[in-house]
C-alpha cells in the first residue's frame, strides 16, 4: 500500500500544490527519511510557524535580559532560548557579562532553586505551545501547594491553531497542512474542523515516521484535488483522539485566559496567547516589568520582524513564502554557531534543521 502511495506522488503531474508541515519535528523527520526527493515539482513541502522559540519576539528576550540584571532575580530558561537574538543581545551574551541566567530542562527545577535560597526570586521564562504550556499550570500548582512565594513566571506561551489560521487567512496559496502532532495530542483534532470549514483547506494530523508522513502528504494531494477541499483526517489516532487531553485542558484554562499575543514574524494575533489569569497575578513578574519593556512585549512583533536583522527572512520562512536556502544570510552570516535570526538557533527552527540536513 505505501508503495503504491510513493508511486503516486512520484508520477504526480496535477496543479502544483503547496503543503505546509506546521511542525518542526515534522521538519526534521521529513529530511531524515528522504521524503523530499520523491516528491515532483508540483508538490512542494514548506515549513511554518511550528517552532516557540522561532515565534518568541525580540522584547522577551530583551525583557529576560532585565529581568537577570535585577538584583536578587535570577533568569531560568531552556537551553534553546539562550541564542535566541533580542534588540540587542543574547541570554549568552549576557551571561557572558554577568547576568544571573541559570538554563534548565523541566520548569519544576525552578522548586528546588526556589527552596534552597528562600530570599532569591526565581524567574521561569515560560516558552511553548499547548504542548507544553499545562506544564507550567501544573508548576503553579505545586508552588501553592508548597507555599512559596520566590517563583515567578515571564510568560510568552501561544496557541498553535490561531498561527494557523493567521497562515490561512493570510497565505492563500497553502494547498493543505500536516497538523503538528505534538500539539494534536493536547488540542484534538477537532481543533483544525473549523478552520478546515472556513478556508476550504484539508488537514492531517499525521505522526512522525516516514510511512505516516508520506500516507499524509498522499491523502493532502487526494484532499486538495477533490471537491470540496476542506476536510480533517486523523492519522495519528494511538495518540491523537477528537477532543484530545481534557485533563490538560482544564489546567491549562485554569490558571490562563487568552489574549491577543505579539509573534515573531507574524505580528499581533487575536487571542493566540496564553497569560496568567488575574486572580494568579502573585505568579506573574509583568507588573514589576518597566513600562517600556511591558508595551514592547505586547507591540514589538506588530510590525513582523521588526528590530530583526537586515536581510533576516525568518517571516517569509515561517510563513511558507521562502525556504531557508532562498535567504540570503542563510549558511553564510547565520549558521547554528553565530545564528542571526531565531530560525537557525531552535532544534525544531527551520533553518537550522535545514543546514544539518543538506551541507
Amino acid at each position: 500500500m505505501i508503495m503504491d502511495m510513493i508511486d503516486f506522488l512520484e508520477d504526480y503531474e496535477g496543479e502544483p500544490l503547496k503543503l505546509m508541515e506546521v511542525c518542526g519535528t515534522h521538519t526534521a523527520s521529513i529530511f531524515k527519511s528522504g521524503i523530499r526527493s520523491i516528491l515532483p515539482e508540483g508538490i512542494r513541502l514548506v515549513s511554518g510557524p511550528g517552532c516557540p522559540v522561532c515565534v518568541t519576539p525580540p522584547a522577551f528576550i530583551d525583557a529576560c535580559v532585565e529581568i537577570s540584571d535585577t538584583p536578587r532575580h535570577t533568569l531560568l530558561s531552556f537551553g534553546d532560548m539562550m541564542k535566541v537574538p533580542g534588540e540587542s543581545e543574547t541570554l549568552s551574551s549576557a551571561i557572558a557579562m554577568g547576568s544571573e541566567i541559570k538554563m534548565i530542562y523541566s520548569p519544576f527545577e525552578a522548586i528546588d532553586f526556589a527552596e534552597e535560597f528562600p530570599d532569591e526570586t526565581f524567574v521561569v521564562a515560560a516558552v511553548g505551545f499547548e504542548t507544553t504550556a499545562p506544564a507550567f499550570a501544573l508548576l503553579i500548582d505545586e508552588i501553592r501547594s508548597r507555599g512559596l512565594v520566590n517563583i515567578k513566571l515571564l510568560t510568552a506561551l501561544k496557541n498553535t491553531v490561531s498561527a494557523i489560521e493567521w497562515i490561512c487567512e493570510n497565505e492563500p496559496e497553502i494547498s493543505g497542512f500536516i497538523a503538528p502532532g505534538h500539539v494534536s495530542v493536547i488540542t484534538g483534532a477537532d481543533a483544525f474542523v473549523s478552520l478546515s470549514k472556513k478556508y476550504g483547506r484539508p488537514f492531517v494530523v499525521a505522526g512522525f515516521e516516514e510511512e505516516q508522513i508520506v500516507r499524509a502528504i498522499y491523502t493532502l494531494v487526494k484532499l486538495a484535488l477533490g471537491t470540496p477541499t476542506g476536510a480533517v483526517v486523523n492519522q495519528y489516532e494511538e495518540v491523537v483522539s477528537g477532543e484530545g487531553n481534557l485533563k490538560a485542558q482544564a489546567k491549562l484554562a485554569e490558571y490562563f485566559e487568552p489574549y491577543d499575543a505579539a509573534w515573531r514574524g507574524l505580528g499581533t494575533i487575536p487571542n493566540s496567547g496564553f497569560r496568567l489569569r488575574p486572580e494568579f497575578a502573585e505568579y506573574d513578574i509583568s507588573p514589576e516589568l518597566p513600562d517600556h519593556l511591558r508595551k514592547a512585549i505586547d507591540a514589538s512583533a506588530a510590525a513582523g520582524m521588526a528590530g530583526e536583522a537586515e536581510g533576516c527572512r525568518c517571516s517569509d520562512i515561517i510563513t511558507g513564502r521562502i525556504d531557508p536556502m532562498d535567504c540570503p544570510l542563510f549558511a553564510t552570516a547565520c549558521t547554528p554557531n553565530n545564528p542571526i535570526g531565531p530560525c537557525m538557533v531552535s532544534s525544531e527552527g527551520a533553518c537550522g534543521i535545514w543546514h544539518r540536513n543538506i551541507l
